[in-house]
């Protein structure tokens, strides 16, 4: 069972880390809006999450996707099953989350990853989260109208940050200036050696030029907190790292 860890991040956000990602609650009228969903191994993390933050699953309003990589998607089939939980995404990102097409690493790429410890402990941890679940898909994923995101629980806008994935969707919540960056954007990854505001290894990114181009663009969000895929949140002088980031 994935150890979870929660951190409050403004009055209406929590984020959670469990496998190496991050999910995140966000709390409103009318319930809950889940940000992604972990791996399928943080199922029951996030529904655990849930009930930690004193909210049950039945009031997740919805799941807002970055993208559908199998370590955002994880407890989705989970929440539409029992819960009949909406799904929402990208216009493009749909047809991904259906796999009509996969963006996403390969095989062989994660075998490159072997040649070093950080890589083998990486491929061991991401394998067991996947397990059995190789093949998941999101066949209820919807492309997310602004009036629909700006109704849910935090009152979302969709930011389209293409590169990552063709389909790949920040948000941001501007009533209290929380931006939800995927992956398009992160602070930190196993595969990393580094902490601090930047793209995922490249062997990640479907586009890795357009990922810098989306990634140096959220620099003209008024943003005050960011919350990653991977890696910590940053809640302190995020828009002077911001700007730094989008020079470089």
């Amino acid at each position: 069972m994935t150890n979870a860890k929660i951190e409050q991040v403004s009055d209406s956000v929590h984020v959670v880390a469990g496998t190496n990602v991050n999910w995140a609650i966000v709390t409103g009228d009318g319930g809950v809006t889940l940000v992604d969903a972990g791996y399928p191994g943080d199922t029951e993390a996030v529904v655990r999450s849930v009930r930690e933050i004193g909210h049950d699953p039945a009031d997740i309003a919805a799941v807002v996707l970055t993208h559908a990589h199998l370590d955002h998607i994880g407890a989705i089939p989970t929440l539409v099953e029992h819960f009949n939980v909406p799904v929402y995404t990208g216009a493009e990102e749909v047809r991904h989350a259906k796999r009509e097409y996969l963006q996403q690493i390969t095989p062989v790429q994660m075998v490159q990853r072997l040649g070093s410890r950080r890589g083998i402990v990486w491929v061991g941890q991401t394998l067991r989260a996947v397990a059995g679940h190789i093949g998941m898909r999101v066949p209820t994923a919807t492309a997310v109208e602004a009036e629909t995101l700006g109704g849910l629980p935090g009152g979302l806008v969709a930011v389209p940050t293409p590169g990552h994935t063709d389909g790949h969707t920040a948000y941001f919540m501007p009533s209290e200036g929380v931006l939800f960056s995927g992956d398009t954007l992160v602070t930190g990854h196993p595969l990393l050696r580094d902490t601090g505001l930047q793209l995922l290894p490249g062997f990640f990114n479907h586009d890795e030029e357009g990922t810098l181009a989306s990634a140096r663009a959220l620099a003209a969000l008024p943003a005050e907190v960011l919350v990653p895929g991977h890696g910590r949140p940053i809640r302190e002088n995020l828009s002077s790292l911001l700007g730094e980031f989008a020079r470089t």
